[in-house]
């Protein structure tokens, strides 16, 4: 897209710690495959300053687990884990649902 044409998003940053457990909801995944999807969801690939910090974090509440696979750590979801992103995902739902559903995936403003 020319940057004539560029439009401008919000800040969305704060969702890391939720698509994290998204995705680990899937499948369990290394750090570096985390990186790669959010990439493809937000279009900016998360740095390992970024996205290795959150991972700790996320450990450190007992929220995901890592296991140790030859040089790399293989993160999972717990079962607490589990619980945060159903409460979480019912959070936004309530907060945000009513935006999605309103504009839809369709609705461009003009």
């Amino acid at each position: 897209m020319p940057k004539s044409e560029e439009v401008h998003l919000c800040d969305m940053r704060g969702m890391l710690s939720f698509t994290i457990l998204w995705l680990l909801s899937k499948r369990s995944m290394y750090g570096q495959e985390l990186a790669t999807e959010i990439g493809k969801r937000r279009g900016e690939k998360p740095n390992p300053g970024t996205i290795y910090p959150a991972l700790k974090d996320l450990a450190s509440h007992g929220l995901i687990e890592a296991r140790i696979e030859g040089r790399s750590s293989v993160y999972q979801l717990t079962k607490e884990g589990a619980v945060s992103l159903a409460k979480s995902r019912e959070y936004f739902e309530r907060a945000f649902g009513d935006i999605l559903l309103e504009s839809g995936p369709k609705a461009v403003a003009k």
